[in-house]
């Protein structure tokens, strides 16, 4: 999934957008609200992380310009403000989770992750095809009963494809949903991740390149699981 932070404390910013890129998640930061809108105009993010104190463009307006869009996008609101009445009211706004400050991150991971299977089509959180399964709650990969030790950027492309259903997904949209906005579109980054992948995964291969398209999880590519 791909997530955006608006949050103007520069440090917590930073130190949410880590601990989720631990987690195999896609992260962009924005340090005030004017930037979060650009960013959210030109890419799809799965969650929005939005802090509602912002200067300039305040974090209520921000929230309304993102609900009135009508996108797949799901905000988790944070505030420093423990009140009920300002937690219904950022709820009322069209937030779809709220969180006050100082908060755990597992907690965090745990909303965030929870709004990304809300803006998706419900899957189960253990993914298998292929003879692969993936639980994709405690970031965990295995082939044929064989533990896989996974990048957390091979983590995300595994699931990505095999959320795919064997469809072809193609390499923008692995860089839409796997790597932050920063990553050129001409660089090698994918073709290279999903090499070192196949390479851990083993024989038979089973990532299939469709040529000039992307690439596919092969429904056939080894006993199931």
């Amino acid at each position: 999934m791909r997530v955006l932070i608006v949050e103007d404390e520069e440090f917590l910013a930073e130190m949410l957008a880590e601990g989720l890129r631990r987690d195999a998640i896609a992260v962009d930061v924005a340090l005030d609200g004017a930037e979060g809108l650009r960013k959210m105009r030109f890419n799809d993010y799965d969650a929005l992380v939005l802090d509602r104190d912002l200067p300039g463009v305040h974090g209520d307006d921000v929230c309304r310009q993102v609900v009135a869009e009508e996108g797949l996008t799901r905000i988790l609101m944070l505030t420093s403000s423990a009140s009920v009445h300002d937690r219904v009211e950022g709820l009322g706004l069209g937030a779809d989770d709220y969180l006050t400050k100082p908060f755990d991150y597992e907690e965090l991971l745990a909303r965030v992750l929870a709004l990304g299977r809300r803006a998706t089509p419900a899957l189960p959180p253990v993914l298998s095809c292929a003879g692969l399964v993936l639980d994709t709650a405690r970031r965990q990969a295995a082939r044929d009963g064989r533990h896989l030790t996974l990048s957390r950027k091979e983590l995300a492309v595994l699931e990505t494809l095999m959320r795919a259903r064997g469809s072809v997904v193609s390499g923008d949209d692995l860089i839409e949903k796997v790597w932050e906005e920063d990553t050129g579109y001409r660089t090698n980054a994918v073709r290279l991740t999903v090499s070192r992948l196949r390479a851990k995964l083993g024989d038979p291969q089973v990532i299939e390149t469709v040529p000039g398209v992307g690439y596919r999880i092969a429904s056939t590519a080894g006993p199931a699981s």
